[in-house]
């Protein structure tokens, strides 16, 4: 049995052997192949020979099977045995009869090992790469965690459990990260890029997916689909609006994320280095969805322009600063959350003091007052400035609704 290999291709198995990117049969059918490719450009072909791999004990074993001919009939030596040379091997061989022999490949000389040697370390190199973008590429969206390796200006080098190089650069890391040596840290894979057959696998804690994989790692509810994260805008580091939505009525979607006294916010609030996170109710009336993107600024009326995403909003000047925020932060986020384009106005058109629907919730049913801000309007004088026909067409109430509405609201400015 042929199983005296030189140094080197003992290496070489003993190399494979301990490759976990590629699987058993694989790693075979290469080794195979490689040996084929060799007998191949040897002798023009490898048809009569049987080869048997085991990687894991990093040996092999190559088989030639040869016809017995007669002396005086011997054309290639490769394919054929003459009877003589045959009856050496065992007296009872017989002319016809096929004959099969185990070839020691070292034999072969030092030229065919080097190049058996080159031709798997290529052929194994490929298959790496080739695994390694198959199993990247299948997690793209996914988060995935690394050790740091190496902290570099533009990025950071992190090194998976297999040892595989993973690259955050510098325009997907928070602005308050901070890397040190040897750390694990997550992210999520936003790309893998395959060229020239060379995987490169790219990270993000910026990307919006990054945070809602949090959400679904924190809260069981989403995990589980009782709860959707709708929208997600964020300023990384700075501050995030997250719109969920729950299709069980029973279910508190804002409570669910937050969790108790914060609990399962804060934990992901400390991944993105204090990066403050609001959570709000999300529904499909683009007024009422504004007005919510907008807390904790109170609108007194809303004018929505459908044709060109454009909302124009009017506050009480004590709530303006509100609406926009610190640094124009919570304005720009409830822009990008809605995307609707958010212009904000002082309530100059009200003269003296106005007063929130909701503070008539003891006197008015709420869904009525929820009808009334889907159409715009979120204090008493907003609504007394409407036509009564335009209040029942707009917000679809029966006459002797809007009647009593407005007869409540006017008393309540007659009594002052």
């Amino acid at each position: 049995m042929a199983r005296r290999q030189e140094p080197s291709m003992i290496e070489t198995f003993a190399d494979f052997k301990e490759n976990k990117n590629v699987d058993r049969t694989t790693l075979i059918s290469v080794l195979e192949e490689a040996f084929r490719n060799v007998i191949s450009k040897m002798f023009g072909s490898d048809d009569n020979y049987d080869i048997i791999i085991n990687p894991d004990k990093g040996d092999f074993e190559i088989w030639r099977n040869r016809e017995v001919v007669p002396d005086d009939e011997l054309e290639d030596s490769n394919l054929q045995i003459s009877l003589t040379e045959a009856q050496k091997i065992d007296p009872d061989y017989e002319v016809g009869e096929e004959i099969t022999d185990a070839v020691d490949f070292a034999g072969f000389g030092r030229r065919a090992v080097l190049n058996l040697r080159q031709t798997l370390s290529s052929k194994i190199m490929e298959l790496q790469k080739d695994t390694l973008y198959t199993k990247y590429k299948d997690q793209v969206g996914q988060i995935v965690s690394g050790e740091v390796y190496q902290v570099w200006k533009k990025e950071i080098l992190l090194l998976d459990d297999e040892g595989n190089e993973l690259i955050l650069p510098k325009s997907e890391q928070i602005p308050g990260d901070f890397f040190r040596k040897n750390e694990s840290r997550r992210a999520v894979v936003v790309k893998v890029d395959n060229l020239n057959n060379n995987p490169k696998i790219i990270l993000s804690r910026t990307s919006n997916l990054f945070m809602q994989r949090l959400f679904e790692l924190e809260v069981p509810e989403i995990h589980d689909g009782l709860i959707t994260i709708k929208r997600i805008a964020r300023i990384p580091g700075e501050r995030a609006k997250v719109a969920v939505e729950s299709y069980d009525d029973r279910i508190d979607p804002v409570g669910a994320c937050v969790g108790m006294k914060g609990a399962r916010i804060h934990g992901i609030v400390r991944e993105l280095c204090n990066e403050n996170i609001d959570v709000i109710n999300y529904t499909a009336n683009i007024s009422l969805f504004i007005q919510r993107a907008l807390s904790p600024a109170k609108i007194s009326s809303i004018k929505i322009r459908e044709e060109d995403k454009k909302a124009e909003v009017y506050l009480r000047p004590e709530e303006v600063s509100l609406a926009i925020g610190k640094g124009g932060l919570n304005i720009k986020l409830a822009s990008m959350l809605t995307e609707y384009t958010i212009d904000v106005f002082r309530d100059v058109d009200i003269d003296g003091e106005d007063i929130y629907l909701d503070e008539f919730s003891d006197e008015i049913e709420m869904w009525i007052i929820e009808a009334l801000k889907n159409i715009g309007c979120y204090t008493a004088k907003n609504v007394l400035a409407m036509d009564r026909n335009e209040i029942i067409e707009k917000a679809d109430l029966e006459e002797s609704s809007v009647d009593e509405l407005l007869g409540i609201l006017k008393s309540e400015f007659e009594e002052e």
